[in-house]
């Protein structure tokens, strides 16, 4: 193969792994090493592992693989540069209120509806041929072949593709992938977080001397000081002028005013501590610091002379006593105060403008919470408020008060006790005088990299412009616990701290004590080292310091540091010494100035060990002796004078902070004997032992063991050099006394349990495999190879330089006896898990098909054999070299027992230092470019072999017991099997990974839950398929031969059958899609990678589910690095790489019933019924996703059940658990990427051969797919944007405690299943399957969590891609549509699936779509049609009809592209439907009704786009030159005005969208113009009853569906002539006497033969069954439970004659549940309430005093309906316009003002005549088939509403609608109206009544209600009330009416009261029975009243009048009564 990206794709590249030597960043300017040339080894071996370069093996290709290349946001960002914008109509149509300017130009007009319902033709004709077509598409009439048609539509489609998929698709939510490996940060120095302090000034209120600063930080807790001193000073000129005579000039670097500081520890308990010295002189502090107390700069006036005074005095104490100090002052500043300004100290501060205008706080202003910082390195102690120093506001503070130094408080004790003191608000320290002055200092964060900055050995810092800038200085730390970070710069710095002297019982003068520290290297006093460095103003360093003195003080304290720069080498004369003097302050004559006390000195190394710490030394009185300074003054010299009797008056102490001296007894003595060898000195000195040749292999062993013992810091400090050391004692055994001495066992040892303490103790240094960062960065950076030669220069810069005594030759055939060699040899013969060697790894897969045997056999092959052939002539005997990584194998080999568990528990760590060695070992052998076969030896194969037989052996039988150690031994073996996948010989590496896979599958068979070892082995496949050369050695270009060689297969799942065995002509096809043998042998990882996923998907894999998410993200994430991979770009590459994956796509199509179906949530077929949250249900479409929203509802992801165009047949009867959509989408995206990279023809020679049923299962893929991909829409993301949980953070805290529990993600999953893996109803392993976390924003709309609203730009941009994504997603599914189309068209056969085809393109058609994707949808979709023209007009009527209604809806776009290709399409269709039979009877109707269904649902419908293409489609039809003499142009025409005339009667409908009572009487209307065209006036009917079940009115929307149920009844009764179907309406009368207004009678009804009539698929048996279901479903939903049962009588008839049981057991049973609700909810079902609404007033156009009854829903208040219309109507004419009538009466029109809109609302009762009420028994009896109603106005004469009783009149209005309710609408004319008017008289008789019921109503309630009883009774008895029954019996009884009509009433009036008193009694009877003891009383006073009441109404009761009854006595005593009476009982 030419040489070109595709060879690329064959072949390693040849610079795939380079080793660098990288030079190490170096802070300072020159480098920090000791100034002395010669150095002891230590010391050379400390420095060259400072400086030395970092040794780095770079893989170059490393950042392409998966685990460096993470699809993350950013990445994506970048690749989603320059994306087009695709246009959608969603986002292109302004908001909801779209048409707000029209609207309101309408609602300015008149409102009318003209009579007809539709307009005159001749009015919207003209409308019509005066708009404007779109522009048509060019050829679009030509005769093209099919063909050529085919190719222009490929070409257009796959031209200006978005190349990589993934670029789209945001990346899967997951934790850090367990592949993921950082780069280790490079080692460096450790600083904390750094504060950077500047003095500003220093003044007090006299100036007449110099003042000394320094500044250091303490913590009071710890009582540490933590960090060096840093002296400053901010004397003036003239100041510093008085000291001339004593200091020398000063050098630059002890200028500095400003300082850096360090703290790694930062807490409340740090204090800046200030403290001030002045010059000596005589007196004591306190005299010295009056003057400084009691004058005041403001009085410098007065005070003068005295100032003058002091001054002189001053000057004459400089000049004579200027080189002593004395302590003057101090003060403390709380750093925390400042820093989060918790709380201010008692301190006037003054707030200062900076320069720089940057605004500074003061203490007291600045109070926030305490901020909490990072954690330190180790975890502080709990009882820490951890402190951030990283970003506070800088602040500027002024100290004002000085306390005055006590002289004998001078220790660091006495300071700690006053830090304390001062946190306390009471401190004594307050009650002191103070000294005032001003101090200013700056505290800032510390800038990065500032300039002009010294470290604390004065050494520049990069960028340093200028060396005569004042410097600022870094300031070390001493910091207050353990730091463990290693040591990666030389510094070797000693600090002595004199701290007390007590010379009480000395004699002689010595009270003004100083001390004198000198750092000597001899005894003469000429041997002072110049290493003392400089305070302030001074040189840099000097030979002596000098501490500072207390007056008149026998045992002072001191508080002096003395910094000391340690030389490198130390000898045993090297010596700290101290002389002690006395200074005469005053100048006596002849006395001299300072007078030597007292000497003592402390020796530097003690048996080789720098000495440090604590000393108490005694003092001599006389100079030392000659040689003193090898001894310790403890030693008592002979003739010596001490003072006190040589006890120990010197308190000193000395600390070092060096990067040369470990200060650790264990480390010493490695190191020392490591030396000693190397040196070959022996004895060898170390502490008290003298060791000899002979005993060093002992000793050599014991330290090795014994560094167990050393301190953890220490050991982390010198790290480096440690484990070098150990790693050169494994290479180069030392000869001892003659012997080699093999080390390698002890070395491994040492290093696996130092490891093992690194990782126990340092836990937050982890990352998330486990691995120690400071160990990662050891190997990455610093571990190389020990030179292998001795004494040669080593290869590669800077290796350790070695030495003659090491035995040096190449490792022999024959193991030296002592590894056991044999032992380990029997181990592989006879443990058969350790397998010997591979059989044949496939040579590198036979020479990478060999293409490169030849060109490069063995350039550079330097063999090692020349050289040690070479030495052997040379030494006589061979020398052992051993190689590190080989070495290691043998060693973790035959390890046994504890070390070989600290090995396992820290895996990671041999694995990497063995990749690196053999890296290295190949780079110095020049092997790099070798073969791989002949790299490595075959003993060290065996060795990898039997290490990773045993480690997998390991994780297979302990993945249960040590859960975490197994997980990262897992991730360890894998990464370094990854490694080894870049320098070991392919096909070995790949045995290798088979023998884990055999013992994982072995173990697996036997497990009851295996879902913990199929994840670990999920992780270890995922980090080796991570390897950036992943393509390559699945060797993508060989094409499927069978194998040669017998290169692995994975034995764990044999071949899968996958349901493709069709009759296979051509093998080789289905095996490149399918996994089979051939293709799991060809494509070894790739198939190791689909057959994991074919597993955990399968539906029958038991306890598989929750790794569904794990599975599905490895297969996306490689496919996403593919993607975007720049080695792949090219679009051949990408097919060979797709290619791997084909078989992706039979293992989805495996999945198909299980995937997450989005079809559902698609809006054309409602919400999911699942989504439970109520925010969201008013959104409309459901917009959060599924799983998202179940999380939050606390359910698991539900079972979703298919809508029944899912033709699955699913082979299994048993329901698969669902995946979640997030799972679900990211298998669909790797399925569109696999069939849009892949190579068209191969896909369309397997599509040939699948099975029409598998077929078709493909297209039920890309449905879904359309579905998963469609666009959600600007709107969308605004509006999730807005409502994405805007719960507060700690909710979402809580929310992730609940779903994740607080452990780290990966051990809580382990944790989880080990035990609890129950099912869950889901089916899901835990919850649900996704173990969603918030932590991460969720899926595709990533949400960022912390500022909660995105802004526009960001919602543009995810709108821009979500746009993209869709357009290519729904792309990819069209190139698939047309190779299936191509598929049919080339076989001839399998038209079935066209159906499919159809289906999908429809599907797509009906989401939301851009207009790129629909002009190629459309294209395609011309073709289809025009290729298989009957596939429409024949088989797929439906699909045909849904065709239509799809390209209408386009029509209809406010795009114009979009407009003329669906034009062009529907014109077509017209066009071809009149070529097949001469009329286009089939479209024409289909479009008509797709019409009026189109505008009765579509909200944002435009009328005027639709206009523009009806005229675009009678353009074409004018210019269509072929069928101009044919009728066409004619029907077309028609066709195209009678659409018109619908859409006219639409923008009425239009106006009135918001007014639901008027929108559902215009679709009323409409429907009712359809009456002669059965088809229409279905579809309108449907329209409406969607409408209503929208707005939830139920019985509505079934008395639609009954009336559609009947209008279908009638056609069908036409047709054909079958009993058990009903006879037309007749049969519906019982549901709805409304019915027969179907009935199809009136002459104008079509025939249903005629062609195109009723031919919908309603029109049907199955259609109208369908019909009659849900209106049951319906009327069951609106609780009328008796209808039911009514349309189910008619349902039976039919079921029963099909025999269909089934149905008939599920009808029977919705009966049951109907029948028993009504015993149920008896007495709790409420249906409506009704009011009367009248509308008076012109504005209201047709509806002008217009009365309907209004049914509402059930308890709907008065008030409720009132205000909705008055705020309706307000809206649309101005709210002071409408006016709501409150009364009842009558309206007088002549007296509204015109210009008003007047409502009056009443409420009225259902009512019924007394017969009626016979039939009406039940509550649903009163509620149904009801058309009158009533209601009652109360008026008097003269015009009051109410009056007196003798004059309140009552007027009943009775109305008649003219349908009876529940009808199709809620709204009914009123077309009848009564009134009857009661006299005052009926009306109290009316009253009577209802009082006499009510009582007798709760006397016989049962179960008996007392206090409602009592209700009833106080009101007829305990009344007291005016108009109670006694005043009404006064007013009505009192006496015989007059007027003889009256007396009838009267009589009924008494007959009342008669019954009332009769009721009134057996009411307190039955009272008298429920009460209690308690109520006796109020019975009692009940009867009375009773008996009042009575008394009252006896006489008015018993007055009859005597006309009434002398008449009628007579009759009743004819005997023909009784005969009458008989027959009336027969009648009955």
């Amino acid at each position: 193969m030419d040489s070109g990206p595709l060879r690329d794709l064959l072949e390693f590249p040849p610079d795939d792994i380079e080793v660098v030597y990288s030079p190490r960043e170096c802070r300072t300017l020159v480098s920090a090493v000791p100034e002395e040339s010669e150095m002891d080894p230590h010391v050379r071996d400390c420095v060259r592992s400072y400086t030395e370069d970092w040794a780095i093996v770079n893989r170059k290709y490393h950042k392409l693989g998966t685990g460096f290349n993470p699809n993350t946001l950013d990445k994506q960002k970048e690749r989603q540069k320059g994306l087009p914008k695709q246009i959608f109509e969603s986002d292109e149509a302004p908001d909801g209120n779209s048409y707000q300017d029209e609207q309101d130009d309408l609602k300015r007009r008149s409102m009318s509806i003209d009579d007809t319902p539709r307009g005159s033709w001749a009015c919207s004709i003209f409308d019509l041929k005066n708009s404007l077509p779109d522009a048509l598409l060019p050829n679009l009439l030509d005769r093209t072949p099919n063909e050529e048609i085919d190719h222009q539509n490929d070409d257009q489609r796959k031209s200006n593709r978005h190349k990589e998929l993934f670029a789209l698709h945001p990346a899967p939510d997951e934790e850090e992938p367990i592949e993921r490996l950082c780069v280790p940060e490079v080692p460096k120095e450790h600083f904390g977080q750094r504060l950077l302090v500047k003095c500003l000034s220093l003044k007090f209120e006299i100036e007449i001397e110099p003042i000394f600063a320094s500044l250091a930080l303490y913590d009071v807790k710890e009582k540490k000081k933590i960090s060096e001193n840093f002296y400053f000073d901010l004397n003036s000129e003239q100041m510093k002028g008085m000291l001339r005579p004593h200091v020398p000039p000063a050098a630059i670097t002890t200028l500095a005013r400003s300082a850096i500081f360090s703290i790694t520890y930062p807490s409340q308990d740090v204090f800046l501590v200030i403290k001030l010295e002045k010059v000596l002189q005589q007196g004591d502090i306190g005299e010295c610091a009056e003057p400084y107390m009691i004058f005041k700069e403001a009085d410098a006036a007065k005070n003068k002379e005295k100032l003058e005074k002091l001054k002189s005095q001053a000057e004459q104490f400089c000049q004579r006593l200027g080189k002593y100090r004395m302590p003057f002052a101090w003060t403390a500043i709380h750093l925390m105060n400042i820093v989060s300004s918790a709380g201010s100290l008692e301190r006037d501060s003054t707030e200062v403008e900076i320069g720089t205008g940057e605004r500074k706080g003061s203490w007291s202003e600045r109070r926030n919470s305490s901020i909490v910082g990072r954690r330190s390195l180790e975890r502080t102690t709990s009882g820490d408020e951890t402190c951030n120093l990283t970003s506070f506001r800088p602040a500027t503070l002024t100290v004002t008060n000085f306390f005055k130094q006590e002289g004998d408080r001078l220790s660091d004790e006495d300071l700690y006790k006053f830090l304390a003191d001062m946190r306390r608000p009471s401190s004594v320290l307050r009650r002191l005088r103070p000294i005032t002055a001003q101090l200013k200092i700056d505290i800032s964060p510390a800038p990065e990299n500032p300039h002009y900055c010294l470290t604390p050995e004065l050494l520049q810092v990069k960028l340093y412009p200028d060396s005569r800038v004042r410097p600022t200085r870094e300031i070390l730390e001493f910091p207050a616990r353990d730091v463990y970070i290693p040591n990666t710069t030389y510094r070797n710095l000693l600090y002595v701290y004199p701290q007390s002297l007590n010379f009480a019982n000395r004699q002689g003068s010595a009270r003004n004590i100083t001390v004198k520290v000198q750092f000597m290297y001899g005894e003469d006093p000429s041997n002072a080292m110049p290493v003392i460095f400089g305070k302030s103003s001074c040189p840099e360093f000097s030979k002596e310091a000098y501490t500072a003195v207390v007056y008149h003080n026998r045992s002072p304290d001191f508080h002096e540091e003395i910094k000391i720069k340690l030389p490198a080498t130390l000898t045993d004369h090297h010596h700290l010494l101290f002389t002690f003097y006395h200074v005469s302050c005053q100048q006596k004559q002849n006395t001299p100035l300072e007078t030597p006390v007292g000497y003592t000195w402390i020796p530097m190394l003690q048996n080789g060990r720098l000495k440090t710490g604590q000393f108490c030394l005694p003092v001599s009185l006389e100079k030392p002796p000659q040689a003193y300074s090898v001894l310790s003054p403890e030693v008592p010299l002979p003739g010596m004078k001490w003072v006190d009797n040589h006890k120990g008056v010197f308190n000193v102490e000395v600390v070092a902070v060096s990067s040369i001296h470990t200060q650790d007894p264990y480390l010493d003595k490695f190191f020392a004997l490591v030396h000693a060898l190397d040196e070959h000195m022996f004895p060898v000195r170390i502490g008290d032992m003298r060791i000899m040749e002979n005993n060093l292999e002992n000793e050599l062993k014991s330290s090795i063991s014994a560094l167990n013992s050393s301190q953890l810091e220490p050991v982390v400090r010198f790290l480096h050099l440690l484990l070098d050391k150990l790693i050169l004692l494994v290479v180069r055994p030392p000869v001892i006394a003659g012997q080699i001495v093999n080390l390698g066992q002890a070395s491994f040892e040492a290093m696996a349990s130092i490891i093992n303490r690194l990782h126990k103790n340092l836990e937050g240094n982890q990352d998330q495999h486990g691995r120690n960062n400071l160990l990662t960065s050891y190997i990455y950076y610093v571990f190389r190879l020990p030179n292998t030669y001795p004494n040669s220069p080593s290869p590669g810069p800077g290796g350790l330089g070695g030495s003659v005594h090491y035995a040096t030759m190449a490792r022999s055939a024959v193991r030296p006896a002592s590894l056991n060699l044999n032992r380990s040899r029997s181990l592989s013969n006879s443990n058969p898990d350790i397998s010997g060697t591979p059989t044949s790894p496939d040579d590198e897969v036979r020479s990478i098909i060999g293409s490169k045997a030849t060109d490069r056999s063995c350039n550079r092959m330097s063999s090692h054999t020349e050289t040690s052939s070479f030495l052997q002539t040379l030494t006589g005997r061979l020398p052992t070299k051993k190689l590190f990584h080989e070495e290691l194998a043998l060693q973790w080999v035959v390890c046994s027992g504890s070390v070989r568990e600290a090995a396992l528990q820290q895996a990671w760590f041999f694995f990497e230092l063995m990749v690196k060695s053999m890296v290295h070992h190949l780079y110095f052998a020049d092997k790099l470019d070798a073969p791989r076969k002949n790299r490595f030896p075959e003993r060290f194969m065996d060795d990898i072999c039997a290490l990773v037989s045993t480690i997998a052996n390991d994780i297979v039988s302990r993945f249960q017991k040590d859960t975490e150690m197994i997980e990262r031994l897992n991730t360890s073996l894998a990464f370094f099997l990854n490694d080894l996948l870049s320098i070991m010989d392919r096909g070995f590496v790949f045995s290798l990974i088979k023998a884990c896979y055999k013992q994982v599958s072995s173990k697996l068979y036997s497990l009851p839950n295996p879902s913990i070892l199929v994840s670990l082995r999920l992780d270890f496949l995922r980090i080796i398929c991570s390897h950036e050369h992943y393509v390559t050695l699945n060797l993508p270009c060989s094409l499927l031969t069978p194998p040669a060689s017998p290169s692995p297969s994975v034995s764990s799942a044999t071949s899968q059958s996958s349901g493709f065995s069709t009759n296979v002509q051509d093998q080789k096809i289905a095996n490149m899609f399918e996994l089979s043998v051939p293709f799991r042998q060809q494509h070894y990882l790739a198939g190791l990678v689909l057959t994991e996923l074919a597993v955990i998907l399968d539906p029958d894999a038991e306890g598989l589910f929750g790794l569904h998410k794990k599975v599905i993200n490895m297969v996306h994430n490689l496919l996403s690095s593919h993607d975007s991979d720049p080695r792949y770009s090219d679009p051949q590459v990408k097919a060979r790489v797709a290619m791997l994956y084909l078989p992706l796509i039979g293992v989805i199509m495996e999945t198909v019933p299980q995937l997450y179906d989005f079809t559902e949530t698609h809006n054309q077929r409602g919400r999911p019924s699942c989504v439970t949250i109520d925010d969201y249900e008013s959104e409309g479409g459901s917009m959060i996703s599924q799983t998202v929203a179940m999380a939050i509802a606390g359910t698991s992801v539900p079972q979703l059940t298919r809508p029944s165009s899912f033709l699955l047949t699913s082979t299994t009867g048993r329901q698969h658990s669902t995946f979640s959509a997030e799972s679900s989408r990211s298998l669909l995206i790797c399925l569109l990427w696999v069939l849009r990279n892949a190579d068209e023809s191969v896909l369309q020679k397997w599509f040939t051969d699948l099975s029409v049923l598998q077929l078709n299962r493909l297209l039920d893929l890309l449905y879904l797919c359309v579905s998963c991909f469609e666009y959600k829409g600007k709107k969308v993301f605004e509006r999730m944007n807005s409502l994405t949980f805007k719960k507060s953070k700690d909710m979402r805290a809580k929310l992730e405690e609940a779903i994740l529990g607080s452990i780290g993600a990966r051990q809580e999953m382990v944790r989880r299943s080990r035990g609890q893996l129950e099912r869950s109803p889901s089916g899901s392993a835990f919850g649900s399957q996704e173990n969603l976390r918030w932590r991460k924003d969720m899926t595709h709309w990533r949400q960022n969590t912390e500022k909660l609203d995105k802004s526009r730009a960001e919602i543009e941009h995810e709108a821009l891609i979500d746009g993209n994504l869709a357009t290519e997603a729904n792309l990819i599914i069209l190139d698939t549509l047309e190779i299936a189309v191509q598929t049919v068209s080339v076989t001839e056969s399998k038209e079935s699936i066209l159906g499919g085809v159809l289906k999908v393109l429809l599907h797509s058609m009906a989401c939301n779509q851009s207009a790129l994707y629909l002009q190629h949808c459309f294209a395609t979709q011309r073709a289809l049609v025009s290729k298989f023209p009957e596939l429409l007009f024949e088989e797929e009527t439906e699909q045909c009809a849904d065709l239509c209604l799809r390209l209408l809806r386009h029509c209809s776009s406010s795009i114009s592209t979009i407009r003329s290709h669906a034009s062009a399409s529907l014109y077509l269709l017209m066009r071809q439907n009149f070529e097949i039979g001469n009329n286009f009877a089939r479209v024409k109707m289909q479009v008509t009704m797709s019409l009026s269904s189109l505008v009765g649902t579509s909200q944002n419908f435009n009328e005027e786009f639709l206009r523009r293409s009806l005229k675009t489609i009678l353009t074409y039809a004018e210019e269509d030159l072929e069928l101009r003499e044919t009728t066409f142009p004619d029907q077309v025409q028609d066709l195209v005005f009678n659409l018109h005339m619908i859409l006219s009667d639409t923008v009425k409908m239009k106006e009135h969208q918001e007014d639901p009572e008027m929108l559902i009487d215009l679709m009323y209307r409409i429907a009712k113009g359809y009456q002669t065209s059965p088809d229409l006036r279905l579809t309108w009917l449907q329209n409406m009853a969607g409408k209503h079940s929208e707005r939830s009115n139920h019985a509505e929307s079934a008395q639609c569906l009954v009336h559609s149920a009947a209008l279908v009844a009638e056609y069908l009764s036409m047709l054909e002539d079958r009993k058990y179907l009903p006879v037309g309406c007749v049969t519906f009368q019982n549901i709805s006497s409304n019915v027969l207004e179907e009935s199809a009678v009136s002459d104008d009804v079509v025939s249903p033969d005629e062609e195109g009539i009723c031919s919908g698929k309603y029109f049907t048996e199955a259609g109208l069954v369908g019909l009659l279901e849900q209106a049951a479903a319906s009327f069951s939903m609106a609780g009328m439970y008796e209808a039911v049962n009514e349309v189910y009588k008619v349902l039976i008839p039919i079921h029963e004659a099909n025999r269909d049981a089934k149905k008939l057991s599920t009808i029977h049973g919705k009966l049951q549940e109907a029948f028993s609700k009504i015993v149920h909810q008896d007495g709790k079902r409420m249906f409506g309430t009704y009011f009367r609404v009248g509308f008076y007033g012109t504005k209201f156009g047709d509806l002008d005093e217009q009365e309907f009854v209004y049914k509402e829903p059930a308890i709907t208040k008065l008030a409720e309906i009132s205000h909705r219309l008055e705020g309706f109507y307000g809206e649309r004419f101005g709210e002071d316009v409408v006016e709501v009538i409150k009364d009842s009466n009558p309206v007088d029109k002549c007296k509204l003002d015109p210009n008003k809109a007047y409502i009056q609302i009443t409420y009225v009762e259902p009512y019924f005549d007394t017969y009626e009420m016979k039939d009406r028994i039940t509550y649903f009896d009163k509620n149904y088939n009801l058309r009158r109603f009533m209601y009652c106005t109360p008026f008097t004469l003269d015009g009051r509403a109410h009056g007196e009783l003798h004059e309140q009149f009552k007027r009943k209005t009775i109305l008649t609608t003219s349908h009876a309710f529940p009808y199709i609408k809620t709204r009914i004319n009123v077309s009848h109206k009564e009134e009857i008017i009661l006299t005052p008289i009926e009306v109290a008789i009316e009253d009577m009544q209802k009082k006499t019921q009510e009582l007798a109503f709760a006397t016989h309630q049962d179960p008996a209600d007392p206090k409602m009883l009592q209700m009833v009774l106080q009101g007829s008895v305990g009344t007291t009330v005016n108009q109670g029954p006694l005043e009404v019996a006064q007013v009505f009884l009192s006496e015989i009416p007059n007027d003889p009509k009256l007396f009838r009433h009267h009589n009924k009036l008494r007959l009342c009261f008669k019954d009332f008193t009769k009721r009134c009694e057996d009411a307190l009877r039955k009272n008298k029975s429920l009460i209690g003891p308690d109520q006796k009383e109020y019975q009692r006073e009940l009867e009375r009243n009773y008996h009042r009441l009575k008394e009252a109404l006896q006489p008015l009761i018993n007055r009859k009048i005597p006309q009434l009854y002398k008449a009628v006595l007579p009759v009743a005593c004819h005997r023909d009564s009784f005969s009458r009476m008989s027959l009336r009982k027969m009648d009955i």
